[in-house]
């Protein structure tokens, strides 16, 4: 059977399938919208980047807006090897240079197109670059699967508790922590939420030592208050001289008499939310863990009842900002906790999120969110 030309009904038929396929491929099944927003996103993530380390200003004159450019440039070239910044020298003067004719005897005209073999120059460079990417990020991932295994996948059963959290990391790897542990068999439950300062990598690394001390506290101290002063004074010595502190919400539950007992170590004061409505912020504490290896922290106690919601998160939470550079801001966590009704811990915990999502758009997340919602059920 011969082939259907080009203009009949069965060449279209037969090649738009492979032409949308292609594109799929490209764009992951993306939408416009959508392909448009993670654009504006990275393109502006990169220039929160590069003005931070150029400083940059939107009041400089031309002649400054010129430095300003120059600054740029070197900014981009330290971050590229040697041999890779003269790749990019190279095949940005190539791009530029015009075609140019040469004759060699009779033999004709012979043109040498310095603007392909500019292009081809930064093609290289381009794979050199996605070549340490892939390695990167193979690494990154590696990490955070390392980084799940300290944090719970599911939270443990607690008597008269519904408890649900969620993790949404910036980066591959994070710098928050979550935990709910049980102490003395199943008569008390351990909730903690900590934010190391940074982000990425050294946070992470932050944070494996955080849960590390932590463990290993919970071993040898029977009340609240020492583990707290045993996790700061382990933190003040891994700091760099208060550098790198831990805020962190720790919190205490006694199964049979529904006190619950915390320090909040500079923290986001969570959220507690009666079963009448009222809103309750849980602020008793001290300084984060890190900084002054003698501060004194206070314990908060309240009385929980059925109906009640607990609600502990990162400030990545309150922070996430919209394409306007817009916070999310406690005002609108704390409407989205009123409105939450009876629904369950998980369910509860996903509708603030969900809320969050909404207003941030397309946005880019800067920091790291976690959110740990408890329910007290009996």
């Amino acid at each position: 059977m011969a082939a259907p030309a080009p203009g009949q009904p069965g060449a279209s038929q037969t090649s738009r399938p492979a032409e949308r396929s292609f594109l799929d491929r490209i764009t992951d099944g993306l939408e416009v919208e959508q392909l448009w927003g993670q654009f504006k996103a990275d393109a502006r993530t990169t220039y929160g980047l590069y003005k931070r380390e150029i400083g940059a200003d939107d009041t400089r004159t031309p002649h400054d807006r010129w430095e300003l450019v120059k600054s740029f440039f070197w900014a981009v070239m330290r971050k590229l090897t040697p041999a890779r910044r003269v790749m990019l020298l190279v095949g940005a003067v190539l791009a530029v240079i015009p075609t140019l004719q040469f004759r060699f005897g009779d033999a004709g005209d012979t043109e040498i197109s310095f603007h392909f073999l500019g292009a081809l120059v930064l093609l290289a460079l381009l794979v050199l670059e996605i070549s340490d990417r892939v390695t990167m990020k193979r690494d990154l991932e590696i990490a955070r699967e390392i980084q799940l295994w300290l944090v719970p996948s599911a939270p443990p059963r607690v008597a008269g508790a519904d408890i649900a959290f969620v993790n949404r990391p910036a980066n591959t790897v994070a710098g928050d922590y979550y935990d709910v542990l049980l102490r003395d068999g199943d008569k008390r439950a351990l909730f903690v939420v900590a934010d190391v300062a940074g982000k990425s990598i050294p946070a992470a690394l932050l944070m494996a030592t955080f849960q590390a001390s932590l463990k290993t506290l919970m071993l040898h101290t029977s009340s609240l208050i020492e583990l707290v002063q045993g996790v700061n004074e382990y933190a003040c010595a891994h700091s760099n001289e208060g550098r790198r502190f831990t805020t962190a919400f720790l919190g205490e539950l006694d199964n049979a008499s529904r006190v619950f007992s915390y320090v909040n170590a500079g923290h986001n004061a969570p959220i507690l939310r009666r079963a009448n409505g009222n809103i309750e912020r849980l602020e008793a504490g001290g300084l984060p863990f890190g900084i002054n290896r003698s501060a004194p922290y206070t314990v908060g106690t309240v009385q929980l009842s059925p109906g009640d919601l607990l609600l502990i998160f990162t400030d990545g939470l309150i922070e996430a900002v919209n394409e306007r550079e817009e916070e999310f801001g406690e005002q609108r966590v704390l409407a989205s906790v009123a409105m939450l009704g009876n629904a369950s811990a998980k369910d509860s915990v996903s509708a603030i999120m969900g809320e969050m999502t909404r207003f941030i758009g397309m946005a880019h997340q800067h920091d790291d969110i976690t959110c740990l919602m408890t329910k007290i059920t009996a």
